[in-house]
Protein backbone atom coordinates (compact mmCIF):
# COMPACT_ATOMS: atom_id res chain seq x y z
CA UNK A 1 0.00 0.00 0.00
CA UNK A 2 2.74 2.66 0.67
CA UNK A 3 5.13 1.04 -1.61
CA UNK A 4 3.81 3.40 -4.08
CA UNK A 5 4.41 6.10 -2.02
CA UNK A 6 8.09 5.61 -1.67
CA UNK A 7 8.26 5.17 -5.32
CA UNK A 8 7.10 8.62 -5.95
CA UNK A 9 9.51 10.26 -4.23
CA UNK A 10 12.59 10.21 -6.67
CA UNK A 11 10.26 12.10 -8.88
CA UNK A 12 9.25 14.64 -6.87
CA UNK A 13 13.23 15.64 -6.18
CA UNK A 14 13.52 16.61 -10.37
CA UNK A 15 14.33 19.66 -11.05
CA UNK A 16 10.94 21.13 -12.48
CA UNK A 17 9.02 19.66 -9.50
CA UNK A 18 11.13 21.13 -6.57
CA UNK A 19 11.71 24.40 -8.37
CA UNK A 20 7.92 24.91 -8.63
CA UNK A 21 7.47 24.24 -4.96
CA UNK A 22 9.65 26.65 -3.87
CA UNK A 23 7.98 29.16 -6.36
CA UNK A 24 5.25 28.17 -4.85
CA UNK A 25 6.04 28.81 -1.22
CA UNK A 26 7.44 32.17 -2.23
CA UNK A 27 4.21 33.28 -4.94
CA UNK A 28 1.97 31.75 -1.57
CA UNK A 29 3.87 33.95 0.83
CA UNK A 30 3.46 37.32 -1.32
CA UNK A 31 -0.36 37.09 -1.95
CA UNK A 32 -1.17 35.43 1.62
CA UNK A 33 0.88 38.90 2.74
CA UNK A 34 -1.84 41.05 0.70
CA UNK A 35 -5.32 41.53 2.75
CA UNK A 36 -7.74 41.09 0.78
CA UNK A 37 -6.08 38.29 -0.79
CA UNK A 38 -6.05 34.39 -0.53
CA UNK A 39 -4.61 31.19 -1.53
CA UNK A 40 -8.34 30.18 -2.86
CA UNK A 41 -7.80 32.83 -5.42
CA UNK A 42 -4.11 32.94 -5.80
CA UNK A 43 -4.42 29.19 -7.22
CA UNK A 44 -7.69 30.15 -9.21
CA UNK A 45 -5.66 32.89 -11.01
CA UNK A 46 -2.67 30.09 -11.27
CA UNK A 47 -4.64 27.25 -12.87
CA UNK A 48 -5.22 27.99 -16.58
CA UNK A 49 -1.69 28.79 -16.66
CA UNK A 50 -0.56 24.85 -15.78
CA UNK A 51 -2.30 23.63 -19.06
CA UNK A 52 1.12 23.13 -20.58
CA UNK A 53 2.85 21.82 -17.38
CA UNK A 54 3.38 18.17 -16.59
CA UNK A 55 0.43 17.37 -13.82
CA UNK A 56 2.70 16.93 -10.67
CA UNK A 57 4.64 20.44 -11.73
CA UNK A 58 1.44 22.21 -11.71
CA UNK A 59 0.31 20.37 -8.29
CA UNK A 60 3.56 21.25 -6.91
CA UNK A 61 2.97 24.85 -7.38
CA UNK A 62 -0.56 24.86 -5.91
CA UNK A 63 0.69 22.97 -2.67
CA UNK A 64 3.37 25.08 -2.32
CA UNK A 65 1.09 28.50 -2.81
CA UNK A 66 -1.22 27.08 -0.21
CA UNK A 67 0.83 26.25 2.08
CA UNK A 68 2.60 29.90 1.70
CA UNK A 69 -0.56 31.59 1.39
CA UNK A 70 -2.23 29.99 5.54
CA UNK A 71 1.24 31.67 6.69
CA UNK A 72 1.38 34.19 5.07
CA UNK A 73 -1.87 35.79 6.30
CA UNK A 74 0.06 36.16 9.87
CA UNK A 75 2.29 38.85 8.20
CA UNK A 76 -0.31 41.32 7.98
CA UNK A 77 -2.46 39.53 10.90
CA UNK A 78 0.89 40.49 13.44
CA UNK A 79 2.31 44.10 12.18
CA UNK A 80 -1.51 45.42 10.81
CA UNK A 81 -4.59 43.74 12.88
CA UNK A 82 -5.47 43.44 9.68
CA UNK A 83 -5.43 39.53 8.40
CA UNK A 84 -4.33 38.21 5.14
CA UNK A 85 -6.74 35.54 5.05
CA UNK A 86 -9.67 34.45 6.60
CA UNK A 87 -8.32 31.97 8.97
CA UNK A 88 -5.24 34.50 10.05
CA UNK A 89 -7.66 36.07 11.83
CA UNK A 90 -6.82 34.14 15.38
CA UNK A 91 -3.46 35.05 15.20
CA UNK A 92 -4.70 38.85 15.63
CA UNK A 93 -5.28 38.33 18.94
CA UNK A 94 -2.12 38.05 20.44
CA UNK A 95 0.39 38.50 17.73
CA UNK A 96 -0.59 42.36 16.88
CA UNK A 97 0.04 43.42 20.61
CA UNK A 98 3.02 41.56 20.37
CA UNK A 99 4.01 43.77 17.19
CA UNK A 100 3.08 47.07 19.39
CA UNK A 101 5.52 45.85 22.22
CA UNK A 102 8.36 45.60 19.56
CA UNK A 103 8.12 42.01 19.04
CA UNK A 104 6.89 41.58 15.87
CA UNK A 105 9.32 39.76 13.89
CA UNK A 106 9.42 37.35 16.83
CA UNK A 107 5.87 36.87 16.45
CA UNK A 108 6.50 36.28 12.54
CA UNK A 109 9.12 33.61 13.48
CA UNK A 110 6.84 31.66 15.77
CA UNK A 111 4.39 31.72 13.45
CA UNK A 112 5.94 30.17 10.68
CA UNK A 113 8.09 27.65 12.38
CA UNK A 114 4.12 26.90 13.82
CA UNK A 115 2.48 26.96 10.09
CA UNK A 116 5.79 24.78 9.36
CA UNK A 117 4.62 22.13 11.88
CA UNK A 118 1.31 22.29 11.31
CA UNK A 119 1.78 21.92 7.41
CA UNK A 120 4.25 18.09 8.16
CA UNK A 121 1.64 17.28 10.26
CA UNK A 122 -1.19 17.70 8.01
CA UNK A 123 1.06 15.70 5.21
CA UNK A 124 1.68 12.92 7.15
CA UNK A 125 -2.12 12.63 8.14
CA UNK A 126 -2.76 12.70 3.98
CA UNK A 127 0.31 10.00 3.50
CA UNK A 128 -1.00 7.55 6.19
CA UNK A 129 -4.60 7.99 6.11
CA UNK A 130 -5.52 8.85 2.40
CA UNK A 131 -4.03 4.93 1.19
CA UNK A 132 -6.04 2.62 3.04
CA UNK A 133 -9.47 4.87 2.97
CA UNK A 134 -8.68 4.86 -1.20
CA UNK A 135 -8.59 0.53 -0.72
CA UNK A 136 -11.70 0.64 1.15
CA UNK A 137 -13.72 3.16 -1.40
CA UNK A 138 -12.52 0.95 -4.48
CA UNK A 139 -15.60 -1.60 -3.13
CA UNK A 140 -18.51 0.94 -3.72
CA UNK A 141 -20.53 0.65 -6.58
CA UNK A 142 -22.91 3.52 -8.45
CA UNK A 143 -25.14 3.66 -6.27
CA UNK A 144 -22.71 4.01 -3.18
CA UNK A 145 -20.50 6.52 -5.57
CA UNK A 146 -23.83 8.39 -5.32
CA UNK A 147 -24.79 8.51 -2.18
CA UNK A 148 -21.41 9.80 -1.30
CA UNK A 149 -21.85 12.72 -3.54
CA UNK A 150 -24.90 13.78 -1.98
CA UNK A 151 -23.28 13.21 1.75
CA UNK A 152 -20.49 15.90 0.60
CA UNK A 153 -22.77 18.46 -0.74
CA UNK A 154 -24.84 17.95 2.11
CA UNK A 155 -21.69 17.72 4.23
CA UNK A 156 -20.91 21.69 2.94
CA UNK A 157 -23.89 22.91 3.01
CA UNK A 158 -25.40 22.29 6.46
CA UNK A 159 -21.63 22.47 7.90
CA UNK A 160 -20.43 25.38 6.67
CA UNK A 161 -21.93 27.97 9.13
CA UNK A 162 -24.53 31.37 7.93
CA UNK A 163 -27.74 30.35 6.40
CA UNK A 164 -28.10 26.76 4.84
CA UNK A 165 -31.05 27.71 3.02
CA UNK A 166 -28.06 30.37 1.20
CA UNK A 167 -25.93 27.00 1.13
CA UNK A 168 -28.55 25.16 -0.55
CA UNK A 169 -29.30 27.58 -3.18
CA UNK A 170 -25.30 28.05 -4.44
CA UNK A 171 -25.01 24.33 -4.84
CA UNK A 172 -28.11 23.97 -6.85
CA UNK A 173 -26.34 26.51 -9.09
CA UNK A 174 -23.20 25.26 -8.83
CA UNK A 175 -25.32 21.35 -10.16
CA UNK A 176 -26.93 23.86 -12.68
CA UNK A 177 -23.45 24.46 -14.24
CA UNK A 178 -22.77 21.13 -14.01
CA UNK A 179 -25.66 20.03 -16.46
CA UNK A 180 -24.78 22.36 -19.14
CA UNK A 181 -23.65 20.99 -22.32
CA UNK A 182 -24.50 17.51 -24.06
CA UNK A 183 -26.06 14.62 -22.52
CA UNK A 184 -23.31 11.93 -21.54
CA UNK A 185 -25.49 9.53 -22.34
CA UNK A 186 -28.56 10.54 -25.10
CA UNK A 187 -26.03 13.47 -26.61
CA UNK A 188 -28.69 15.79 -25.90
CA UNK A 189 -27.83 19.47 -25.79
CA UNK A 190 -28.95 21.15 -22.32
CA UNK A 191 -29.23 24.43 -21.44
CA UNK A 192 -26.73 25.70 -24.30
CA UNK A 193 -29.09 28.23 -25.60
CA UNK A 194 -27.71 28.03 -29.10
CA UNK A 195 -24.30 28.60 -28.14
CA UNK A 196 -21.91 25.79 -29.80
CA UNK A 197 -19.23 26.85 -27.56
CA UNK A 198 -21.28 25.40 -24.21
CA UNK A 199 -21.86 22.31 -26.03
CA UNK A 200 -18.73 21.03 -23.99
CA UNK A 201 -19.91 21.70 -20.98
CA UNK A 202 -18.55 24.80 -18.41
CA UNK A 203 -14.58 24.48 -17.98
CA UNK A 204 -14.24 24.63 -13.86
CA UNK A 205 -11.49 26.74 -14.87
CA UNK A 206 -13.39 29.76 -15.89
CA UNK A 207 -15.51 29.39 -12.98
CA UNK A 208 -13.12 29.06 -10.36
CA UNK A 209 -11.18 32.99 -11.88
CA UNK A 210 -14.60 34.08 -12.07
CA UNK A 211 -16.03 33.47 -8.70
CA UNK A 212 -12.74 33.71 -6.70
CA UNK A 213 -10.43 35.41 -8.22
CA UNK A 214 -12.39 38.93 -9.44
CA UNK A 215 -14.85 39.56 -6.71
CA UNK A 216 -11.78 40.17 -4.01
CA UNK A 217 -10.27 42.32 -7.02
CA UNK A 218 -13.02 44.45 -7.25
CA UNK A 219 -13.53 44.92 -3.55
CA UNK A 220 -9.39 45.43 -3.93
CA UNK A 221 -9.71 48.45 -6.43
CA UNK A 222 -13.12 49.77 -4.55
CA UNK A 223 -11.45 49.92 -0.98
CA UNK A 224 -7.95 49.72 -0.98
CA UNK A 225 -6.40 49.27 2.27
CA UNK A 226 -4.09 51.52 3.69
CA UNK A 227 -1.40 50.47 5.66
CA UNK A 228 0.40 53.65 6.95
CA UNK A 229 3.82 52.13 6.02
CA UNK A 230 5.43 49.27 7.74
CA UNK A 231 8.83 49.88 9.08
CA UNK A 232 10.73 46.22 9.14
CA UNK A 233 14.06 48.05 11.09
CA UNK A 234 11.11 48.35 14.15
CA UNK A 235 10.16 44.47 14.00
CA UNK A 236 12.38 43.63 16.81
CA UNK A 237 14.16 40.64 14.55
CA UNK A 238 17.01 37.64 15.27
CA UNK A 239 18.22 35.35 13.48
CA UNK A 240 15.49 32.10 13.26
CA UNK A 241 17.83 29.73 14.73
CA UNK A 242 18.58 32.03 17.85
CA UNK A 243 14.72 31.84 18.32
CA UNK A 244 14.19 28.66 18.08
CA UNK A 245 15.33 28.02 21.72
CA UNK A 246 12.15 30.47 23.06
CA UNK A 247 9.80 28.30 21.65
CA UNK A 248 10.96 24.88 23.06
CA UNK A 249 7.82 24.95 25.33
CA UNK A 250 5.77 25.13 22.52
CA UNK A 251 5.61 21.30 22.12
CA UNK A 252 2.06 20.65 24.00
CA UNK A 253 0.83 23.45 22.02
CA UNK A 254 2.24 21.99 18.77
CA UNK A 255 0.90 18.79 19.18
CA UNK A 256 -2.90 19.79 20.55
CA UNK A 257 -3.11 22.22 17.54
CA UNK A 258 -1.90 19.89 14.95
CA UNK A 259 -4.24 17.15 16.31
CA UNK A 260 -7.17 19.55 16.15
CA UNK A 261 -6.23 21.18 13.03
CA UNK A 262 -5.87 17.42 10.97
CA UNK A 263 -9.85 16.52 12.47
CA UNK A 264 -10.89 19.85 10.96
CA UNK A 265 -9.60 19.77 7.75
CA UNK A 266 -11.15 15.89 7.30
CA UNK A 267 -14.90 17.48 8.18
CA UNK A 268 -15.86 18.88 4.86
CA UNK A 269 -16.61 22.49 4.85
CA UNK A 270 -15.02 23.45 8.41
CA UNK A 271 -11.10 24.41 7.38
CA UNK A 272 -8.28 26.81 9.26
CA UNK A 273 -10.63 29.38 10.32
CA UNK A 274 -12.54 26.76 12.47
CA UNK A 275 -9.47 24.55 13.20
CA UNK A 276 -7.90 28.59 14.33
CA UNK A 277 -10.60 29.25 16.82
CA UNK A 278 -11.47 25.86 18.14
CA UNK A 279 -7.50 25.28 18.84
CA UNK A 280 -6.92 28.99 20.65
CA UNK A 281 -10.24 28.97 22.76
CA UNK A 282 -9.14 25.49 24.13
CA UNK A 283 -5.61 26.57 24.62
CA UNK A 284 -6.68 29.55 26.61
CA UNK A 285 -9.40 27.45 28.59
CA UNK A 286 -6.76 24.78 29.73
CA UNK A 287 -3.64 27.29 30.13
CA UNK A 288 -2.76 28.39 33.51
CA UNK A 289 -2.28 31.78 32.96
CA UNK A 290 -5.48 32.97 30.87
CA UNK A 291 -5.53 36.53 31.45
CA UNK A 292 -1.99 36.87 29.20
CA UNK A 293 -3.99 35.75 25.92
CA UNK A 294 -5.24 38.80 23.93
CA UNK A 295 -2.14 40.61 25.49
CA UNK A 296 0.62 39.63 23.32
CA UNK A 297 0.81 35.93 24.20
CA UNK A 298 3.41 34.29 21.69
CA UNK A 299 1.89 30.94 22.60
CA UNK A 300 -1.32 32.13 21.33
CA UNK A 301 0.08 33.15 17.90
CA UNK A 302 1.75 28.98 18.01
CA UNK A 303 -1.81 27.60 18.74
CA UNK A 304 -3.45 29.89 15.78
CA UNK A 305 -1.22 28.97 13.33
CA UNK A 306 -0.26 25.39 13.71
CA UNK A 307 -3.65 24.73 13.89
CA UNK A 308 -4.93 26.65 10.65
CA UNK A 309 -1.86 25.13 8.69
CA UNK A 310 -2.73 21.79 10.30
CA UNK A 311 -6.07 21.43 7.67
CA UNK A 312 -4.23 22.07 4.52
CA UNK A 313 -3.03 18.46 3.60
CA UNK A 314 -5.45 16.73 6.00
CA UNK A 315 -8.48 18.55 3.82
CA UNK A 316 -7.25 16.48 0.75
CA UNK A 317 -8.18 13.12 2.26
CA UNK A 318 -11.87 13.31 1.94
CA UNK A 319 -10.98 15.19 -1.62
CA UNK A 320 -8.87 12.65 -2.97
CA UNK A 321 -10.17 9.17 -2.13
CA UNK A 322 -14.12 10.11 -2.19
CA UNK A 323 -14.01 13.66 -4.01
CA UNK A 324 -15.30 15.62 -1.15
CA UNK A 325 -12.89 18.79 -0.16
CA UNK A 326 -12.54 19.63 3.12
CA UNK A 327 -12.15 23.20 2.01
CA UNK A 328 -12.57 25.67 -0.93
CA UNK A 329 -9.18 25.70 -1.91
CA UNK A 330 -9.06 21.56 -1.85
CA UNK A 331 -11.82 21.93 -4.11
CA UNK A 332 -9.56 23.68 -6.56
CA UNK A 333 -6.61 21.35 -5.47
CA UNK A 334 -9.81 18.87 -7.24
CA UNK A 335 -9.98 21.23 -10.04
CA UNK A 336 -6.73 21.51 -11.05
CA UNK A 337 -6.33 17.38 -11.23
CA UNK A 338 -9.89 17.65 -13.37
CA UNK A 339 -7.83 19.80 -16.00
CA UNK A 340 -4.98 17.74 -16.13
CA UNK A 341 -7.39 14.62 -16.95
CA UNK A 342 -7.64 13.02 -13.67
CA UNK A 343 -10.64 12.31 -11.84
CA UNK A 344 -10.93 12.73 -7.77
CA UNK A 345 -11.73 9.33 -6.34
CA UNK A 346 -10.86 5.61 -5.44
CA UNK A 347 -9.57 5.15 -9.45
CA UNK A 348 -6.99 8.18 -8.83
CA UNK A 349 -4.67 6.19 -6.36
CA UNK A 350 -5.14 2.63 -8.67
CA UNK A 351 -4.35 4.51 -12.08
CA UNK A 352 -2.15 7.63 -11.20
CA UNK A 353 -0.02 6.50 -8.07
CA UNK A 354 2.73 8.33 -9.28
CA UNK A 355 1.03 11.94 -9.19
CA UNK A 356 -1.08 11.22 -6.37
CA UNK A 357 1.28 10.16 -3.95
CA UNK A 358 4.09 12.79 -5.64
CA UNK A 359 1.79 15.40 -4.85
CA UNK A 360 1.37 14.10 -1.22
CA UNK A 361 5.12 14.71 -0.98
CA UNK A 362 4.95 17.80 -2.02
CA UNK A 363 3.02 18.50 0.71
CA UNK A 364 5.13 17.79 3.26
CA UNK A 365 7.64 19.32 1.13
CA UNK A 366 6.31 22.63 0.93
CA UNK A 367 5.70 22.88 4.51
CA UNK A 368 9.47 22.01 5.46
CA UNK A 369 10.62 25.16 3.07
CA UNK A 370 8.08 27.40 4.69
CA UNK A 371 10.08 27.79 7.68
CA UNK A 372 13.03 28.15 5.21
CA UNK A 373 11.77 30.48 2.88
CA UNK A 374 9.58 32.46 5.43
CA UNK A 375 11.87 32.24 7.82
CA UNK A 376 14.77 33.61 6.34
CA UNK A 377 12.75 36.25 4.48
CA UNK A 378 9.15 36.97 5.91
CA UNK A 379 9.96 38.87 8.73
CA UNK A 380 11.46 42.00 6.74
CA UNK A 381 11.25 41.56 2.91
CA UNK A 382 7.81 40.40 2.84
CA UNK A 383 6.69 42.94 5.49
CA UNK A 384 7.72 45.53 2.86
CA UNK A 385 4.97 44.24 0.59
CA UNK A 386 2.74 45.44 2.48
CA UNK A 387 3.03 49.11 1.51
CA UNK A 388 2.54 47.91 -2.62
CA UNK A 389 -0.32 50.36 -3.74
CA UNK A 390 -3.23 48.14 -3.66
CA UNK A 391 -4.92 49.90 -7.31
CA UNK A 392 -1.56 48.56 -9.25
CA UNK A 393 -1.57 45.13 -7.72
CA UNK A 394 -5.41 44.34 -8.48
CA UNK A 395 -4.81 45.87 -12.37
CA UNK A 396 -2.10 43.24 -12.29
CA UNK A 397 -4.14 40.46 -11.32
CA UNK A 398 -7.14 41.25 -13.44
CA UNK A 399 -4.80 41.25 -16.71
CA UNK A 400 -3.35 37.97 -15.25
CA UNK A 401 -7.04 36.55 -15.13
CA UNK A 402 -7.95 37.78 -18.17
CA UNK A 403 -4.38 36.12 -20.02
CA UNK A 404 -5.05 32.76 -18.40
CA UNK A 405 -8.83 32.34 -19.21
CA UNK A 406 -8.60 33.59 -22.85
CA UNK A 407 -5.08 30.46 -23.02
CA UNK A 408 -7.55 27.96 -22.31
CA UNK A 409 -9.19 27.45 -25.48
CA UNK A 410 -7.71 30.90 -27.45
CA UNK A 411 -11.85 32.94 -27.60
CA UNK A 412 -13.45 36.06 -26.27
CA UNK A 413 -16.13 33.33 -25.26
CA UNK A 414 -14.51 31.98 -22.43
CA UNK A 415 -13.62 35.42 -20.70
CA UNK A 416 -17.31 36.92 -21.62
CA UNK A 417 -18.10 33.85 -19.36
CA UNK A 418 -15.60 34.41 -16.66
CA UNK A 419 -16.48 37.84 -16.56
CA UNK A 420 -19.99 37.19 -15.92
CA UNK A 421 -19.54 34.66 -13.16
CA UNK A 422 -17.46 37.12 -11.51
CA UNK A 423 -20.17 39.52 -11.59
CA UNK A 424 -22.09 36.52 -10.06
CA UNK A 425 -19.60 36.11 -7.48
CA UNK A 426 -19.54 39.56 -6.49
CA UNK A 427 -23.62 39.69 -5.85
CA UNK A 428 -23.14 36.33 -3.93
CA UNK A 429 -20.66 37.59 -2.06
CA UNK A 430 -21.99 41.29 -1.67
CA UNK A 431 -25.44 38.89 -0.25
CA UNK A 432 -23.39 36.54 2.00
CA UNK A 433 -24.24 33.43 -0.41
CA UNK A 434 -21.30 31.18 0.01
CA UNK A 435 -19.00 30.03 -2.54
CA UNK A 436 -18.13 27.19 -1.93
CA UNK A 437 -20.87 25.05 -2.41
CA UNK A 438 -21.09 26.44 -6.05
CA UNK A 439 -17.90 24.71 -6.89
CA UNK A 440 -18.32 21.71 -5.13
CA UNK A 441 -21.83 21.30 -7.11
CA UNK A 442 -19.78 21.39 -10.26
CA UNK A 443 -17.83 18.73 -9.56
CA UNK A 444 -20.02 16.74 -7.74
CA UNK A 445 -23.16 17.53 -9.96
CA UNK A 446 -22.18 15.49 -13.07
CA UNK A 447 -20.77 12.37 -10.85
CA UNK A 448 -23.37 12.05 -8.83
CA UNK A 449 -26.11 12.10 -12.15
CA UNK A 450 -23.58 10.08 -14.16
CA UNK A 451 -23.69 7.18 -10.97
CA UNK A 452 -27.06 7.71 -10.35
CA UNK A 453 -28.46 7.07 -13.66
CA UNK A 454 -25.83 3.66 -13.77
CA UNK A 455 -27.57 2.45 -10.73
CA UNK A 456 -30.95 3.17 -12.34
CA UNK A 457 -30.31 1.15 -15.27
CA UNK A 458 -28.27 -1.66 -13.63
CA UNK A 459 -31.48 -1.64 -11.32
CA UNK A 460 -33.52 -1.91 -14.61
CA UNK A 461 -35.29 1.36 -13.30
CA UNK A 462 -35.87 0.61 -9.47
CA UNK A 463 -35.26 3.19 -7.35
CA UNK A 464 -34.84 0.69 -4.64
CA UNK A 465 -31.06 -0.11 -6.01
CA UNK A 466 -30.21 2.84 -4.12
CA UNK A 467 -30.89 1.43 -1.14
CA UNK A 468 -29.80 -2.04 -1.52
CA UNK A 469 -27.22 -2.55 1.10
CA UNK A 470 -25.59 -1.53 4.08
CA UNK A 471 -23.40 0.72 3.10
CA UNK A 472 -25.92 2.94 1.00
CA UNK A 473 -28.14 2.87 3.99
CA UNK A 474 -25.01 4.02 6.32
CA UNK A 475 -24.09 7.19 3.93
CA UNK A 476 -27.98 8.01 3.71
CA UNK A 477 -27.77 8.23 8.25
CA UNK A 478 -24.88 10.44 7.69
CA UNK A 479 -26.80 12.50 5.15
CA UNK A 480 -29.38 12.79 6.95
CA UNK A 481 -27.30 13.15 10.51
CA UNK A 482 -25.66 16.66 8.82
CA UNK A 483 -28.79 17.59 7.65
CA UNK A 484 -30.53 17.60 10.62
CA UNK A 485 -27.34 18.07 13.11
CA UNK A 486 -27.02 21.65 12.84
CA UNK A 487 -31.07 22.67 12.85
CA UNK A 488 -31.54 20.30 16.29
CA UNK A 489 -28.60 22.00 17.94
CA UNK A 490 -29.66 25.35 17.10
CA UNK A 491 -32.89 24.00 18.79
CA UNK A 492 -31.48 23.09 21.69
CA UNK A 493 -29.14 26.15 21.68
CA UNK A 494 -32.33 28.57 21.35
CA UNK A 495 -34.75 26.28 24.50
CA UNK A 496 -31.42 26.82 26.38
CA UNK A 497 -31.03 30.48 26.05
CA UNK A 498 -35.04 31.09 26.27
CA UNK A 499 -34.06 29.61 29.68
CA UNK A 500 -31.23 31.13 30.82
CA UNK A 501 -33.18 34.87 30.23
CA UNK A 502 -36.26 32.86 32.04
Amino acid sequence: MYSDLLGALPEVFGLANFAAIVIGVIAGIVVGAMPGLSAAMAISVLVPFTFGLEPLVALGLMAGIYNGAMYGGAIPAVLLRIPGTPAAVATTFDGYPMAQKGEGGFALQVAVVSSSIGGIASAFALMLLAPPLSKVTLLFGPSEVFWVAVFGLASIIFLLGGNPIKGLISACFGVFVSVVGSDPIYGNDRYTFGQPELLDGINIVILLVGLYALPPVIDLLETPVKTDGVNSSKLGTEPIWRALPRMSHFWKTWIRSSIIGIWIGILPGAGGSMAAFMSYYEARRSSKTPDTWGNGEPEGVAEAETANNADTASALIPALTLGIPGTAVAAFMLGGLLVHGLQPGPMLFQDNPDVVFGFMWQFLFGAILLVLLGGALATNSFARLLNLPRPLLGSVIIVLMLIGVYSINGRMFDVYLMLGFGEIGWVMDKLRFPLPPVVLGLILGGFAEENLRLALRIGRGDWMILFANTTSLVLVALTVAVVLGPMINRRIQASRSEDATS
